[in-house]
């Protein structure tokens, strides 16, 4: 957040500023979607939903789990929520009491262990490295297990690297005997492969997902929770009591995002691939070493010893004297220092202008 305020400065100041540095996509969200919205509103759908959310909403996402994973899932087992951070303070408000653990990797998006933290636990890292592909290691995972540790949390694709965890190490992360909070929020942004949820493997996890990414449905702030029934009860007084309901109308809107912008889905997907290869191209040829190639969502976790030890320091001189903006990877952790992450949610036009920039900057 310090350097986006510090790029509105530079643009205030009349710069053009490259965004290399937010994970919000450029797209619109689908026209489907945002006529939903409106009808919703035109038919007076304004009002408080069941606290759990619209009974269509949780079929259709019961459905897509189903189509797209064979997950078989109770709509009763899904709450909405007004975007996804909500739906991690209801999981952690119910599994954690002051003292508890989480198991999170080391890099990760720095709002997870917040979340944690904030509710009195303490997270637990383990390194996730880019000689072994980003990919957790469980051996590592079990030496950190306790009386004390509630969950371990993955992310898959992941934020910052962008890497999608092999069904196997999924596998035996569902095998640990404690409960899988899984971040799912940009699944349909594969490029290669496929993406693969918790839910296939053991109904004892909890999966957040939600519009923002895939479907470019940021400000909409919709987002959902699955969960063993056994905890629904507990996640639904806390959602009563401190949210209340995700809005009534944006709801709406997602239910056509699920079952009618599969298209739009497919075309941005499409889109953020030619990105990504143009970006890998363009980091290479800079010099940049990047010894993997991320499958899914939208960033480039990036190596800069070469050029500085201080990953925030870099990011300030780049966006001061190139005018490109990136995000310091000791933003992602300890393991992140070293490291820029490189969003390409921007156009063509801006990498490929991005890129001239930079190479000036470095020569």
């Amino acid at each position: 957040m310090d350097i986006l305020e510090a790029s509105q400065e530079l643009e205030r100041q009349g710069h053009s500023i490259i965004p290399f540095s937010l994970g919000e996509p450029d797209f619109q969200a689908p026209e489907c979607v945002k006529e939903a919205c409106l009808q919703a509103i035109r038919d007076n759908k304004t009002k408080y939903t069941h606290s759990q959310g619209l009974v269509e909403l949780r079929e259709a996402i019961a459905e897509h789990y189903f189509e797209k994973y064979r997950a078989k899932i109770h709509p009763d087992q899904i709450i909405v929520t007004p975007g996804t951070s909500p739906a991690f303070f209801l999981i952690f408000s119910t599994l954690l009491e002051k003292g508890d653990s989480v198991i999170l990797p080391n890099p990760h998006y720095p709002c997870d262990a917040n979340f944690v933290e904030f509710l009195g636990g303490n997270p637990l890292f383990v390194p996730v490295r880019e000689e072994e592909g980003y990919q957790w290691n469980p051996d590592r995972v079990k030496k950190r297990i306790s009386k004390k540790t509630r969950a371990v949390f993955i992310t898959s694709p992941s934020n910052p690297t962008g890497v999608v965890l092999e069904k196997e190490i999924i596998q035996k992360m569902c095998r640990l005997k404690i409960p899988v909070v899984s971040d799912e929020l940009y699944h349909g942004l594969v490029y290669e492969g496929q993406e693969h949820s918790v839910l296939e493997f053991t109904n004892e996890a909890f999966v957040v997902n939600g519009f923002s990414k895939a479907y470019a449905m940021t400000g909409f702030r919709l987002g959902y929770l699955i969960a063993p029934k056994k905890y629904i009860r507990p996640l639904q007084k806390i959602q009563q009591n401190f949210i209340i309901s995700a809005n009534s109308f944006v709801q709406y809107a997602g239910i056509a995002a699920l079952k009618e912008a599969g298209p739009d889905l497919e075309r941005m997907r499409g889109e953020f691939k030619r990105r990504r290869d143009l970006m890998l191209k363009g980091l290479l040829s800079l010099g940049f070493q990047i010894n993997y190639t991320p499958q899914g969502a939208f960033y480039f976790f990036v190596k800069i010893g070469h050029l500085s030890k201080n990953s925030l320091e870099l990011a300030y001189d780049m966006l001061q004297k190139a005018h490109v903006a990136v995000t310091p990877g000791i933003d992602f952790g300890s393991e992140g220092e070293g490291h820029l992450r490189f969003s390409y949610a921007v156009s063509v036009e801006k990498i490929e202008e991005g890129m001239e920039r930079l190479g000036k900057y470095l020569a």
